[in-house]
């Protein structure tokens, strides 16, 4: 499995806009900015010969070279690159599920692997609220401290999402957890989806 992958649709977008640059190597550079955090975006530009960084990985295209930006290979990981045409003429679409957060192993401490969680599964669902989890810490019997913040903050329904969504979710992806407690002061409401 290919660190990126780039549809053969997208490849030819791409080669035909290279093209049209008339510069000789031309290629394309793949990054993200603010890696790892929650405005995690990712780029692409071009990037021409003498814009080439030593330490890039290359993917060969065919008619052009794929540079990814070394601090970015982490979170570029199962990144897929796509064009449709449409009524407009077309649009490339870059999906990076783990730009906001890199990919961890089994094996990292517990506390890496509960946000790795709640930030590519749960806050991903509590952001069409609005809101948002963290984990503040993990407590004896393995039991996650969280806070909810925006719209989660005084909402009524937060237990029923804490309970049914949130820790149900944790407890099936990070068995070691046992139980979630919530700390977030909820008599707070100005921001809260349902009040």
């Amino acid at each position: 499995m290919a660190l990126v992958t780039v549809t053969d649709p997208a490849r030819d977008y791409l080669a035909q806009l290279i093209e049209k640059q008339d510069v000789e190597g031309m290629g394309v550079r793949i990054f993200v900015t603010q890696p790892g955090t929650k405005n995690a975006e990712t780029c692409l530009a071009y990037c021409p010969p003498n814009e080439v960084v030593p330490t890039d990985e290359q993917l060969d295209m065919g008619k052009f070279t794929l540079f990814l930006d070394h601090n970015s290979v982490p979170f570029l990981e199962e990144a897929y690159v796509d064009y449709s045409k449409d009524q407009m003429g077309g649009q490339l679409t870059i999906k990076a599920p783990n730009a906001k957060v890199p990919k961890i192993d089994d094996d990292a401490p517990l506390p890496d692997r509960v946000n790795y969680i709640l930030a590519s599964e749960i806050n991903p669902n509590l952001a069409a609220h609005g809101g948002d989890v963290s984990l503040v810490e993990i407590v004896e019997e393995s039991v996650a401290v969280l806070r909810f913040g925006g719209g989660c903050q005084g909402c009524s329904a937060v237990s029923l999402t804490l309970k049914q969504g949130v820790e149900s979710t944790l407890k099936e992806r990070v068995p070691e957890i046992t139980a979630v407690r919530d700390v977030t002061d909820h008599t707070v409401t100005e921001n809260a989806y349902y009040q």
